[in-house]
């Protein structure tokens, strides 16, 4: 009964908006959003599969209402990109709620602990890794959108019309190449060769999406991996900007080559469209100018424990800080729902500073 209770609740709350999920835009800019993704845009997925990666508890979502799933004090990056395209929230897709027509705005396939590489996380149990939220996407469109369109060619216009979002690649780091003693990546691979095999399996996870009908993608960047709290917490050597060199010149390789990518793809999958977002020099600036964006504490958790509260994630019903406003970090590994919303206004917006080689806005209009 309490279970049943909550989805109301939730279902209200997100799907019908109450100052959280509706936009006031009437006319959205795309007809639905699909994210993919990790625990920065989870939005509940991993509440219902075994695992360690879950935050459906308090203090997570303290400033959403009530927890969600989502790791963050409250929204995520790609809450306010659906805001910004006058969308709802998108419901996770294994929600009971995600359903009939409430899947037609779009749906949130990411899985908190997921990679690129299908072995990354596997230490946290259950996740579905990038193969499996696109195998989730095409049953999706055959099963559950398929029935709303009676012409073959209308659900395609729909699906080229979509925005596809994918922020994935840090766990192929924190939880993979940087656990040596769990993960034999970094005894295979240097640096530069890591950085390869990730792009050359995205590209090809890109193309089974374009198979499939997606045509407008957004590629988020990782944001520097050795600024996080969790880093900071293990390493004693950092640089001039209190993050950690090394890390942050491997994230670096796999940003370069991703890049890159829409050049590429842009050529090889007629009729696409590629936007890269530069989530690591936006995020970068943050922890090294915060009074520039109204932040105060950088390099510090609110909520967690240990050195820089990186040593152990928020535990729950732990006590976060109480000036969450100024925090760039809400955890060990995630931002706060401040720092998305400025990340969503530098990136899912009309300005080019952080986004190649157009804004999120011209790709939602072509």
């Amino acid at each position: 009964m309490k279970s049943l209770l909550f989805w109301v609740v939730f279902l209200k709350l997100v799907l019908f908006g109450n100052g959280h999920g509706q936009s006031r835009n009437h006319h959205p800019l795309a007809p639905a959003f699909f994210i993919f993704g990790d625990s920065l845009v989870d939005s509940g997925n991993n509440n219902y599969i075994p695992t360690l990666a879950k935050a459906n508890y308090l203090p997570y979502g303290i400033d959403f209402g009530f927890p969600t799933g989502r790791f963050c004090n409250g929204r995520t990056v790609v809450d306010y990109g659906a805001m910004y395209l006058g969308l709802p929230l998108m419901p996770p897709y294994l929600s009971p709620v995600s359903i009939g027509q409430n899947v037609l705005k779009g749906l949130n396939y990411a899985s908190a602990a997921a990679g690129i590489l299908d072995e990354t996380g596997q230490h946290y149990g259950a996740r579905t890794t990038l193969n499996g939220q696109i195998s989730q996407f095409e049953m999706t469109i055959e099963l559950k959108l398929q029935p709303f369109f009676q012409k073959p060619a209308d659900l395609r216009k729909y699906l080229a019309k979509s925005i596809i979002a994918i922020n994935i690649g840090s766990n192929d780091y924190i939880n993979n190449y940087l656990m040596p003693d769990r993960y034999s990546s970094s005894q295979i691979y240097s640096g530069e060769e890591y950085a390869t095999l990730l792009i050359k399996t995205l590209s090809a996870q890109i193309s089974r999406l374009y198979n499939l009908g997606a045509r407008k993608m957004v590629l988020a960047g990782s944001g520097p991996l050795g600024c996080i709290p969790s880093q900071l917490s293990m390493v004693k050597g950092k640089n001039s900007s209190g993050c950690v060199t090394k890390i942050n010149k491997l994230v670096s390789m796999f940003n370069s080559r991703l890049k890159d990518l829409p050049n590429t793809l842009n050529k090889t999958l007629p009729g696409s469209f590629f936007i890269y977002q530069n989530f690591y020099d936006l995020f970068h600036d943050m922890v090294v100018n915060p009074s520039r964006y109204g932040l105060v504490i950088p390099n510090k958790a609110c909520c967690g424990s240990g050195r820089y509260g990186g040593a152990l994630t928020c535990l729950p019903l732990q006590q976060p800080c109480l000036d969450r406003h100024h925090y760039v970090f809400w955890d060990a590994f995630h931002p706060t729902e401040i720092a998305n919303k400025i990340i969503a206004k530098n990136t899912f917006s009309k300005s080019t500073k952080y986004s190649y080689p157009i804004s999120f806005y011209e790709l939602a209009k072509l």
